[in-house]
């Protein structure tokens, strides 16, 4: 294994978050990012998911520093779970560190080391040298890498797009990609979200001339949603409300601790007297006031959803105000947006969205962005991350068309490992990798069992059976009684109930007194019983769990 570089996705691929990259050779390892990811419909009462940080644990002694891209919670989200089991330096751009401060003080996490770099700043870790490369994104400062290993070059992009008009003005570094493709780049790592979408994103700035019209014509408040980080849209949320002469009202704990940040350190910019707090709106004429916040994916207990639910204290919707949803829908949020646009239209709220107003630019490259990052980086091997399946494949053949091997093209699972040496590169094993389930503060005390009793109690609820049973005799003492939820409504059915009582009541007297009385085996033969009869009559699976006393 000497000599080899070895690099290892924990998450971020075939997959959307969780974005996390080991590179290892010999005994140095470097991390790239330690994002969550947003639970699917079916991780019932999980709050978010990290990865398992296992094989970084096994290997802390070998651990140099961990590098961040951006400020994302996808790519930041999961850092204080790992700081809280390791102690490393910490690498990245002010306002992603301002970010990840703000993170680990929630955590209650002191004395972690904060290492700020700028765009160009280059960094020693072990036998790894990193440059960072200024990137355009939908979030401020994010940078891309130039990793110098001894077997070569490895340049990971971050998550990025080609903007030609940032709102900040700070440019791509194209020229330090083509410097990397002209010194020559042994593997690329490339952001695959948008290798589905033909053409070039659309630039930041194409929002601002959309939030203008909208501002033009609204008689009355203006309420927008959009993520927290994405301090580049409410900078121009801020700016379309000062030409208007409107004041600004921030308003979600998330959007306004980053507002905070970002206005701190100089990425956000806000004319005296324009932010204003929220005791302030009842003293503003409709026509006057800009509310920024949250929840623009439907979050059942953000501001916005709270807002058209018409249970937040302060802002209730009238006749004439006007909703913006400034984000895209991620995928399985589609129908908790739709509920919320609905309630806003039923409360008298006109709605842009999305599907009916480009309200929304995307921050990932499309395809013929994409073609141009291997076209200016030239690599010799070629790993798509930062995408689901499809999308990884789809940018692999964008990549086969630009001339690029297909033996030199890895589509990687999270713990497959990717080895290279100066002569060749291959997929070599695997370490341990998966999911962790974070459920209030318990961090992996959910498990994939627990999901499936989760999702068994919400399609097809539970029966208790409830028995006392005189252990000397094996006579019952009282019950069985039926105890049901999510199953039937028990006063509307308890001809079902009764059958179920007689049923039960019949299969105990049918027993032998040993069987009757050992708990566990009446326990298995009551719920068989029972399972088979629901299954047979009803067509139904609830869970069934009997519960015997013996007295």
């Amino acid at each position: 294994m000497e000599n080899i570089l070895s690099v290892i996705p924990l998450g971020g691929v075939q997959e959307i978050g969780l974005n996390m990259t080991v590179f290892e050779y010999n005994n140095d390892i470097i991390i790239v990012d330690a994002g969550l990811m947003f639970p699917e419909e079916d991780m019932l009462g999980v709050d978010f998911v990290i990865p398992d940080f296992s094989y970084i644990l096994d290997n802390v002694e070998k651990i140099k520093g961990i590098v961040l891209t951006h400020g994302h919670e996808d790519h930041i989200g999961a850092l204080p779970f790992l700081l809280k089991e390791i102690s490393i330096p910490v690498y990245g751009t002010a306002l992603t560190l301002g970010l990840v401060r703000s993170k680990l003080l929630e955590h209650n996490l002191e004395n972690i080391e904060l290492i700020p770099v700028k765009p160009r700043d280059v960094i020693k870790l072990g036998v790894f040298s990193v440059e960072f490369v200024r990137v355009t994104h939908s979030i401020v400062d994010g940078v891309g890498l130039g990793i110098q290993t001894p077997v070569g070059l490895v340049v990971h992009t971050g998550d990025f797009k080609l903007d030609p008009t940032p709102v900040d003005g700070q440019l791509m570094d194209l020229h330090k990609f083509t410097e990397y493709g002209e010194k020559g780049t042994l593997l690329l790592l490339s952001d695959s979200t948008n290798s589905e979408k033909g053409g070039f994103t659309f630039s930041e700035k194409e929002v601002l001339r959309i939030f203008e019209n909208i501002f033009s014509s609204a008689p009355g408040r203006i309420i927008i949603a959009t993520f927290a980080s994405n301090i580049h849209r409410i900078q121009q949320a801020i700016d379309v409300a000062v030409k208007f002469n409107r004041k600004v009202i921030i308003c979600g704990k998330s959007i306004v601790s980053n507002a905070q940040i970002a206005l701190d350190l100089g990425y956000l910019r806000i004319p005296k007297n324009t932010w204003l707090r929220l005791e302030d709106l009842p003293t503003l004429k409709d026509n006057e006031a800009v509310i920024i916040t949250t929840g623009s994916q439907g979050e059942p207990m953000s501001v916005l959803s709270r807002i058209a639910m018409d249970e937040h204290k302060e802002i209730k919707i009238r006749e004439g105000d006007t909703v913006v949803l400034s984000a895209r829908m991620i995928p399985g949020n589609e129908r908790s947006i739709g509920r919320i646009i609905n309630h806003l239209f039923r409360r008298g709220a006109n709605v842009f969205y999305e599907k009916v107003s480009e309200v929304h630019v995307s921050g990932h490259a499309s395809k013929e962005e994409l073609k141009l990052m291997l076209n200016l980086v030239k690599p010799k091997y070629f790993m798509p991350i930062h995408g689901e399946y499809r999308h990884l494949v789809y940018h692999s053949i964008l990549a086969k068309k630009l001339g690029i091997p297909k033996e030199n093209i890895f589509i990687l699972e999270d713990g497959d490992i990717l080895e290279i040496s100066d002569k060749e590169a291959r997929k070599n094993g695997r370490v341990n990798s998966g999911r962790v389930f974070i459920d209030g503060k318990g961090v992996g005390d959910v498990k994939e069992m627990v999901l499936r009793d989760r999702l068994r109690l919400a399609h097809d609820g539970i029966v208790l059976i409830l028995l006392s049973i005189e252990k000397l005799t094996g006579n019952i003492v009282s019950g069985p009684d039926i105890i049901s939820r999510g199953f039937v409504f028990e006063d509307a059915s308890q001809e079902v109930i009764n059958d179920v009582k007689k049923l039960l009541t019949d299969t105990i007297k049918g027993l032998d007194k040993e069987v009757i009385s050992d708990s566990s085996v009446l326990q298995a033969k009551l719920r068989s019983t029972l399972k088979k009869y629901l299954r047979e009559t009803m067509d139904r699976r609830p869970m069934i769990m009997p519960i015997i006393f013996e007295v």
